[in-house]
């Protein structure tokens, strides 16, 4: 007994050439039904009689295609997709090859080769994830999330910007809330001063892998392997631990939900529309989230630690780079050219020596040597600015709109009255000043 594997359509087919071989239907009736011409029908119909069902199915069946790849070109590619593109997908390593080895191929062809050379596994066929809930921690301030949820915060009635999120493990207690342009060092500098200022020092924070809390470039080389943020808290004696996945800081990717869906619609009721109108009343949902979402810690001990006075913060919250003196006594940093008093005692010491600077939050600039500051003036390079900068990804949006803001409000001729200050650092300055009216 012999055993036919057929499809659907084969099945159908082999009813209607039933019928026309009984004469039940005629065969111009089963050509419409079937969509074949006439002449195709009568040689199914003949096949039928003479070799029964098996007669309707092809005989290429389980033959190779007559449109396949030569056996060596499949061997070649195989090789060179395990020697150089083993971690690529079918995509990219199909564009490599065209690219590096000027090797045609589709990228269903590479795809079928990498699944049965087990070099890729399809996404439906990769083991499930499993992500299971870690038990929070005990005490209040052992462990604080903090991450930046970029949001349309105030709808329609504002740009789009980013809130920085700071909420305690142990209790999902928001501890403090902070409305910015976008996720970057000083604004982190900032938040996390005045978290400070109200809590103390935490055993640790728990962070994603922005490039603000870990050195994400490969292979990197020179500095201690920290940013900026980071340096900071090490001498604050406090920890930054990068989550490996966006599952594992749960705490805080939940309450950025909840906030994205109740903090957007408060604001919305009460018109706020502004940075500063959001920050101030920040304080305001932050006691009645804490009031409806916050729990009870399992240990009652509160393991902040309180800031020392004698802690400079000004200091440790500021970006700080490395620079050489030059034998004329100047040091470049920020595209500004600083020429360092010869006046000085120590000028004599200075040329080729490692000196740091000390770049604060309000755009000041102090240049230090061994722990002296050294008085310098600036020389003017108004004629010879350098349009290129450099900033980072998730600050491009915010330096953008100032610098298209500065560019209208200042005339088309550079004026020479003062330094070429780089975009990012007006922007920090006309910030403070937004901040506090005061300065």
């Amino acid at each position: 007994m012999t055993v036919l594997t057929m499809s659907q359509e084969e099945i159908d087919r082999l009813e209607v050439i039933t019928q026309v071989a009984d004469r039940r239907l005629s065969q111009r009736q089963a050509a419409d039904i079937l969509g074949l011409g006439t002449r195709q029908v009568q040689r199914l119909v003949s096949n039928y009689r003479r070799d029964g069902a098996a007669g309707l199915l092809s005989r290429r069946r389980g033959a190779p295609s007559n449109r396949q790849y030569p056996r060596s070109l499949r061997e070649h590619v195989v090789a060179l997709l395990r020697t150089y593109y083993a971690d690529f997908g079918p995509t990219l390593a199909c564009e490599k090859l065209l690219e590096h080895h000027d090797i045609t191929l589709s990228v269903s062809a590479v795809r079928q080769w990498m699944i049965s050379e087990g070099l890729w596994v399809p996404r439906n066929q990769r083991p499930i994830t499993i992500h299971q809930p870690r038990a929070r921690r005990e005490c209040f301030g052992e462990l604080v999330q903090i991450d930046g949820s970029d949001h349309y915060w105030f709808e329609d009635r504002g740009p789009r910007c980013t809130l920085l999120v700071f909420i305690d493990d142990a209790t999902g207690r928001l501890l403090h809330l902070r409305f910015v342009e976008s996720e970057s060092t000083f604004d982190y500098f900032t938040a996390t001063r005045r978290y400070l200022e109200q809590y103390g020092r935490p055993v640790a924070f728990y962070s994603d892998k922005h490039s603000v809390f870990r050195v994400n470039k490969v292979g990197a080389i020179g500095g201690d392997g920290m940013t900026q943020f980071g340096r900071a808290l090490h001498e604050l004696n406090i920890d930054i631990i990068c989550a490996n996945t966006s599952q594992a800081k749960g705490r805080v990717e939940r309450a950025n939900k909840t906030l994205q869906d109740r903090l957007v619609k408060e604001l919305r009721l009460r018109e706020i529309s502004t940075h500063a109108d959001a920050n101030a009343y920040a304080p305001e949902f932050i006691e009645a989230f804490n009031g409806r979402f916050a729990r009870e810690p399992v240990k009652d001990k509160n393991t902040h630690r309180p800031l020392d006075p004698e802690l400079e913060l000004d200091e440790i919250f500021c970006w700080r780079e490395e620079r050489t003196v030059s034998s004329s006594l100047t040091v470049q940093y920020d595209k500004v050219l600083y020429l360092l008093d010869k006046t000085v005692a120590v000028a004599q010491e200075l040329p080729r020596k490692r000196v740091t600077v000390y770049d604060y939050s309000d755009g000041t600039i102090s240049i230090k040597y061994k722990g002296l500051a050294l008085p310098y003036s600036i020389f003017d390079k108004a004629s010879q600015v350098d349009q290129g900068q450099v900033v980072s990804n998730k600050r491009l949006g915010a330096v953008l709109a100032f610098a298209q803001e500065r560019q209208q409000e200042r005339p088309t001729a550079r004026s020479k009255k003062g330094p070429a200050r780089s975009a990012q650092r007006q922007f920090r300055e006309e910030r403070t000043r937004q901040d506090n009216p005061a300065v």
